[in-house]
């Protein structure tokens, strides 16, 4: 069937009794739906009205959601039939029909949660009112409720969807009358994503906006909304989006016909960049490391460092800390403390212990305790690991920073038996906690060090994994990926070292930001019992005691421009992140959003 164009105009209405002929007729031509006598949808448009809908194109009938309340629980919405004319399919209608049905009951009498049944191979259904749940950001329940015993036709087994509970936070337009309207030239932004993309996406969920521009530390929608950034491509866009500085280069290195891919292949752009990491990042910090070029995301990076750490030392067990996280793929999650994030790999996660990070124990134990005493006692049946991998700041963990003192320890315990110190500065490094590698104030130097993320500068996909020189030991070819010889990535990563890490001026200004950050956020934990401020840099953020209250002002920041995430086991913590070339308007303008935002969902706490 031809793809249908798109309305000029859409309307809602409640249906009447003249509606019952295109009830009946559009649940005829929708196949999978039932075709009872036509007077059962005449009382549906009787009876039924308040709490179904009609949709209009062009003032042709194109679709209804019939729905009633149930008696026992009047908040929520059990929904009998949806149909759409076969003229008006494929602009997501249904699901506009959905959301102005839903909507329209306000105040006390709103709509909390919806109940449908759905056959188990109906994927439109399913994915129908899967994305009005992800809209919303609601939970579902998927239950057996009929049985196919109980149909004497053979109809199939249904299940029962609930869906909720969900706020009314929708905007809508009324006209007189009390006609919904909606006048649009092209589908629903959102369809293609609700019915093609895997469940398995999550950012969208909170930031159901479609964004096509991005400027420093500004994103804007499709719709024109404009967005202050306090997340940066999670850590991947630490000199803002589309960074001028780094775009003209880039452009002219396309323009010219350059090396794009390469694999490990010799090419200039890596060579620069190779360069200029020595000049400006290592030399002036007297690091001796080999680079390797793992892969193009963190995770390579992570994956790269275990397996040498194994090959050099010959032993299989890797030590890693309380609520880390270093990457989704097996050897990663193996060393990640995330048990949602775990469950993920599907099979056991082995030869990897936890141990506890700084601080797990409020100070009621010492530090490495347990490992000194396990590592010097011969019988303690603890096989010496081959590494121990930290983050100096547990990004999704929950922005647990330790404290330098320990993590200078930790590398003074694996020097003395012979452990290999694996730093993951994935989303802590370039910058992000003020100096360019996260353990620089902490006097120690790391066996191996990884990066990704902001590396290239540019959001571009670039990693790398850096080894003290004994240590490099892969044979050729032993350890390699085919997307490691990014050659944007190598541009961009070099110019922002150009620009941005030539002298101090640079980590000076960082510093000083995460200073002002740092107040800011110390200003609004103190007005409410029990939070605190957590973090490192400009990787700070707040950590309430009732673990639903960072999601919810994190909804609640987004609806007044502002893109923040949470973090930690439970979401129990509100993460700032935002660009580090953010001005200084910009940032005192996102802390006056978050104030706002925590004093909606918590009230106005302590005077300050």
């Amino acid at each position: 069937m031809p793809r249908p164009k798109s309305a000029t105009r859409v309307d809602f209405r409640s249906p009447d009794l003249e509606d019952g002929q295109h009830l009946w007729r559009m649940a005829r031509d929708s196949r999978v739906l039932d075709v009872n006598t036509s007077y059962a949808y005449l009382l549906w448009a009787r009876d039924f009205a308040a709490t179904s809908i009609v949709a209009t194109v062009d003032d042709d009938p194109g679709g209804f959601v019939i729905g009633y309340r149930r008696p026992d629980e009047p908040e929520t919405l059990m929904i009998w039939q949806v149909a759409v004319d076969e003229r008006h399919r494929g602009q997501g209608l249904a699901r506009r029909m959905l959301d102005e049905l839903v909507d329209r009951l306000p105040g006390d009498q709103g709509v909390r949660h919806l109940e449908t049944t759905i056959t188990a191979d109906n994927r439109a259904s399913i994915a129908l009112f899967t994305s009005f749940a992800d809209a919303r950001s609601a939970p579902i329940e998927r239950t057996p409720l009929f049985e196919a015993a109980m149909f004497p036709d053979g109809h199939d087994a249904e299940l029962l969807f609930r869906i909720g509970p969900f706020s009314t936070t929708r905007s809508r337009s009324t006209t007189p009358g009390g006609v919904m309207s909606m006048t649009t030239t092209t589908e629903p932004a959102t369809a293609i994503f609700d019915s093609l993309e895997s469940q398995v996406r999550s950012y969208c969920r909170s930031w159901p906006a479609v964004m096509t521009h991005s400027q420093g530390s500004t994103v804007t929608s499709e719709d024109g909304t404009e967005f202050l950034d306090f997340f940066a491509g999670a850590g991947a866009l630490n000199y803002g989006h589309n960074n001028p500085a780094l775009l003209d280069p880039l452009l002219d290195y396309l323009r010219e016909g350059r090396i794009l891919h390469s694999l490990d292949m010799h090419t200039s752009a890596k060579r620069d960049f190779l360069q200029a990491f020595s000049d400006l990042i290592l030399e002036p910090r007297n690091l001796d490391y080999k680079v390797m070029f793992p892969g193009p995301t963190g995770t390579n990076s992570v994956e790269a460092a275990l397996k040498l750490a194994r090959k050099a030392t010959g032993r299989q067990h890797v030590l890693s800390f309380t609520n880390a996280f270093h990457g989704m793929t097996l050897g990663s999650l193996a060393v990640t403390g995330n048990s949602m994030k775990r469950r993920g790999a599907g099979i056991p996660l082995t030869n990897s212990s936890k141990i506890p990070y700084d601080d797990y124990f409020n100070g009621a134990v010492d530090d490495f305790m347990w490992l000194e005493r396990v590592l010097q006692d011969s019988g303690s049946g603890v096989d010496k690991p081959a590494a121990i991998i930290v983050e100096s700041v547990q990004g999704e963990g929950g922005l647990n920073a330790a404290r330098l003192e320990w993590l200078k320890a930790l590398s003074d315990l694996c020097r003395e038996h012979d452990i290999i110190l694996i730093l993951d500065d994935v989303q802590a490094g370039c910058g992000r906690t003020g100096t360019f590698f996260s353990f620089e104030e902490a006097g120690f130097t790391p066996d191996i060090v990884c990066l990704s993320k902001s590396i290239s500068g540019f959001g571009l996909p670039m990693a790398l994994t850096l080894i003290r020189p004994d240590l490099d030991q892969f044979e050729p070819g032993e350890h390699n990926g085919t997307f490691r010889g990014h050659n944007l990535a190598f541009v961009t990563a070099r110019v922002a070292l150009e620009t941005y890490w030539a002298d101090e001026t640079f980590q000076k200004e960082v510093q000083a930001k995460a200073t002002d950050l740092r107040a800011g956020l110390t200003a609004i934990a103190e007005r409410y019992q029990g939070a605190a401020v957590r973090g490192r840099g400009l990787l700070t953020g707040i950590a309430f005691p009732d673990a639903s209250a960072a999601g919810k002002i994190a909804t609640a920041a987004y609806e007044h421009g502002l893109l923040v995430e949470t973090s930690g086991p439970e979401d129990e913590v509100l993460k700032t992140m935002p660009p580090l070339t953010i001005s200084d308007e910009e940032l005192a303008r996102g802390l006056a959003i978050l104030e706002e935002a925590t004093a909606s969902v918590l009230g106005d706490g302590v005077p300050a």
